[in-house]
C-alpha cells in the first residue's frame, strides 16, 4: 500500500520506517527542512536500536520518501497517519493544536477520499474534533468529499520500538465505517497478533488506560519496596511471588527510583484531567503520580543516610536516560535527582552511554558537575556510585576494577541491577531499593 505519515518524531518515524520495511511505500511529511534533510541522508535524530539501519535500507530500496509539503503527502496516498506531538499543558491536558492543524490543512488541500488515522496519543473523542474540523473546512471550500477518521494508538516502548511495531501484543483500531475497516484490515493483514476493532472513543481510551495501569504497577511495587526496607523483606522476591499469579503478571513489577519518559508522566496526567472534565474521580491515579514524584526525594535521603554529609563528596552517577537503550531524558528521574544532589553540596561525575549530550543541554559541565568519557572514569575517586538507569553495560561492569578506582567502595543502586550478596562479597557496601 501507499501511506503518508505526518510528523517525523519518535512515533511517526518508527511507524513510517517499519511500514516501509513491510513492503509499503511511505511518504513522511515533516515541517522542519533541516530534519527532512537529515532523514534523507539516512540519519535518525534520536537513538533507537535498529531504526537507523532500517531507515537506510528502505531509502535505498526506494520505499521511503520525505517532504515538507503536506499537499505532496496528500497526493501520494489516501491513508494519512497523524503522528504529530501532543505535548502536555500546565493543567495536565494535551495540547492538540498540531493535530487540529493537520485536520484543517488536510481539509483545505484534499481533492479525494482520505482516511485520517490518529496515531498520536490523544484524549477520548478527539476523533470527533478532527471530523468536525475537516467537515467545516470542506464546507467552506464548497466541497463534498468523503473521508473517515480512525483511531489506531501506538504501543511502542522506547528502546524496543522496532520490535514492538513488527511484533505487537495487539493492534487496536477504532472505526466508524466499513470502508475504513476494510482499508485497515488490508494494511495489517500480515500481522500475527490479535486485531481488536472498536469504536474510535474506545480505541482512544485503551491507550491511556493501558499506560496508566502500567504506571500504577510500578508505583505499587515501589510503595511495597518502602515497606520491605522497613521490615527487612526483599521486594524482588515479593515481586517474583506476585508475578507467578497469571492475574497479575511479572512485567512492570521492578522496584526502583520511579518511571519517566515521554509517555507515562504525560498520559497519566492527561487521563486524570479527562476524568475530572467528565466528573469522574481518578484520585487513585493522582496517588500513583505522587508516589512516583516521591521516589527522588527518598533516594536522596537514602544517599544522605549512607554518606552522612554530601558536601564536597564526589559521587559517580551511572545512567541519565529514563530507561536503557534510549537517549531520551524527558521526565527522567535523573532530572530530579541531579539538582537535589548538587543542592546538598555534592560533586557529580556523570556517565550515560547515549544520553549525555541531551543532559548537557540542561546541565552544562561546571565546578561541581562533570561528564565522564566512560563508566570507569566516572567512579575514579568517588565516595559512592549511584545507579539511575539499568543499562546492560553497567550490569556487566568489572566491579573489582570499580572498587579499586573508588575512594570508598559504596554502591547505592536505584535499579537493583546487582545481586546484593555477590556485590557485598566483593567488599562493597551495597544498598538497593526494597532490599535488606
Amino acid at each position: 500500500m501507499r501511506l503518508t505519515v505526518v510528523g517525523a518524531g519518535y512515533v511517526g518515524l518508527t511507524t513510517a520506517v517499519c511500514f516501509a520495511h513491510l513492503g509499503n511505500e511511505v511518504m513522511v511529511v515533516e515541517k522542519l527542512p533541516e530534519k527532512v534533510q537529515t532523514l534523507k541522508e539516512g540519519k535518525v535524530p534520536f537513538y533507537e536500536p535498529g531504526l537507523e539501519e532500517m531507515l537506510k535500507e528502505n531509502l535505498s530500496l526506494g520505499r521511503l520518501f520525505f517532504t515538507t509539503d503536506l499537499k505532496e503527502g496528500l497526493d501520494f496516498s489516501d491513508v494519512i497517519f497523524i503522528c504529530v506531538g501532543t505535548p502536555q499543558r500546565p493543567d495536565g491536558s494535551a495540547d492538540l493544536s498540531q493535530v487540529e492543524e493537520v485536520a484543517r490543512e488536510t481539509a483545505k488541500l484534499m481533492e479525494s477520499y482520505k482516511l485520517l488515522v490518529e496515531k498520536s496519543t490523544v484524549p477520548v473523542n478527539t476523533h470527533k474534533l478532527i471530523k468536525r474540523t475537516v467537515e467545516r473546512y470542506l464546507k467552506r471550500r464548497g466541497k463534498i468529499l468523503e473521508f473517515d477518521v480512525v483511531s489506531n494508538p501506538e504501543f511502542l516502548r522506547e528502546g524496543s520500538a522496532v520490535r514492538d511495531f513488527l511484533e505487537p501484543d495487539r493492534i487496536v483500531i477504532g472505526v466508524e465505517s466499513e470502508r475504513a475497516r476494510r482499508i485497515m484490515e488490508e494494511l495489517y493483514k500480515d500481522f500475527k497478533c490479535p486485531i481488536i476493532f472498536t469504536d474510535p472513543a474506545t480505541s482512544e481510551l485503551i491507550k491511556h488506560a493501558s499506560n496508566s495501569f502500567l504506571a500504577m504497577k510500578i508505583s505499587y511495587i515501589n510503595m511495597v519496596a518502602d515497606l520491605c526496607e522497613k521490615v527487612g523483606a526483599d521486594v524482588r522476591l515479593v515481586a517474583e511471588g506476585m508475578g507467578y499469579d497469571k492475574r497479575i503478571g511479572r512485567e512492570f513489577l521492578r522496584a526502583g527510583i520511579g518511571w519517566g519518559g515521554s509517555c507515562f508522566p504525560k498520559d497519566i496526567k492527561a487521563f486524570i484531567k479527562m476524568a475530572k472534565d467528565h466528573g469522574v474521580d481518578f484520585s487513585l491515579l493522582e496517588e500513583v503520580d505522587k508516589i512516583n514524584q516521591r521516589r527522588a526525594v527518598q533516594f536522596v535521603e537514602k544517599v544522605k543516610s549512607v554518606l552522612w554529609s554530601l558536601k564536597d563528596k564526589t559521587l559517580a552517577v551511572w545512567g541519565l536516560s529514563f530507561k536503557p537503550n534510549t537517549d531520551d531524558i524527558r521526565e527522567a528521574p535523573s532530572l530530579r535527582l541531579v539538582p537535589m544532589l548538587l543542592k546538598e553540596g555534592a560533586r557529580l561525575k556523570l556517565y550515560d552511554p547515549k544520553a549525555m549530550e541531551n543532559f548537557k543541554k540542561l546541565y552544562p559541565p561546571g565546578k561541581d558537575l562533570d561528564y565522564a568519557p566512560d563508566m570507569y572514569s566516572a567512579v575514579e575517586g568517588a565516595s559512592a556510585l549511584l545507579i539511575f538507569t539499568e543499562w546492560e553495560e553497567f550490569q556487566r561492569a568489572d566491579l573489582s576494577r570499580v572498587k579499586e578506582l573508588m575512594e570508598l567502595p559504596i554502591i547505592i543502586d536505584g535499579r537493583n541491577i546487582y545481586e546484593p550478596k555477590v556485590v557485598r562479597g566483593l567488599g562493597f557496601e551495597y544498598y538497593g531499593v526494597g532490599v535488606p
